[in-house]
């Protein structure tokens, strides 16, 4: 089964923190893996303005890590990013929008605790 990966999720599998839960630490293990560039941006913006400590050299860590872990960059296309104005902007962050948008687009559940994107009918595993 194909899963897109929530920013949190991709972070919290790769860095071994406990908040992953056991039924997504399983999907992580067993599932062929998506990423969207999207987390990617948001992760590098975090550290950029201090909000995410990181243990490492963040692109040549974060490209290792996906390796590692077999994910496949799923691009943001054009169908995806018109997708956006149909969903109600129940969530402002740009982030987690597209990644819903992503998910909607591609049929692929989202592995993510964030239950906001309940409301918008993504298929959510955690």
């Amino acid at each position: 089964m194909k899963v897109l990966l929530d920013t949190h999720a991709f972070l919290w599998a790769i860095l071994a923190d406990k908040r992953l839960s056991k039924p997504a630490t399983k999907y992580f293990e067993t599932s062929e893996l998506l990423l969207s560039p999207a987390s990617l941006w948001e992760i590098v913006n975090k550290i950029q303005i201090g909000k995410l400590p990181f243990p490492a050299e963040p692109p040549k860590f974060l490209q290792r890590q996906i390796a590692i872990n077999q994910i496949t960059i799923l691009p943001i296309n054009a169908s995806h990013s018109l997708t956006l104005y149909q969903l109600p902007l129940l969530h402002k962050d740009p982030f987690d929008r597209i990644l819903a948008a992503q998910s909607l687009e591609e049929k692929v559940p989202l592995l993510s605790c964030d239950e906001v994107f309940d409301q918008y009918g993504v298929q959510r595993l955690w």
